[in-house]
């Protein structure tokens, strides 16, 4: 288990991760995570950390207040992510990892 996976803190105040292992920085990671601080979104913690175990879909994004995990997550993704999710209460669901968040179509 990684830190972000058993900080108690993440329970308590919402908190956005962003993997910063191997794979994730290949495609992306830091900058994902430098536009997230950037913003600097209001009671949020906002952290990297180590491998959220989804390499092949990085760079990989978990938002702990409802358990939201998202995927291929780029800089310009970071304002619809803070806006719509965070200030909305609706996920971005063209980001959602399906791989945790299944969706059917019927």
């Amino acid at each position: 288990m990684t830190d972000a996976q058993t900080n108690p803190l993440s329970r308590q105040i919402p908190c956005i991760y962003v993997c910063q292992n191997r794979s994730c920085e290949l495609n992306g990671s830091a900058k994902t995570l430098k536009a997230f601080q950037d913003a600097n979104p209001k009671g949020v913690v906002v952290q990297g950390c180590g491998c959220l175990g989804q390499c092949s879909t990085g760079p990989s994004v978990r938002v702990t207040q409802d358990e939201t995990w998202y995927w291929q997550v780029q800089p310009e993704d970071v304002p619809k992510i803070l806006e719509q999710h965070l200030q909305g209460g609706e996920p971005v669901q063209e980001k959602l990892n399906t791989r945790i968040h299944l969706q059917f179509n019927f």
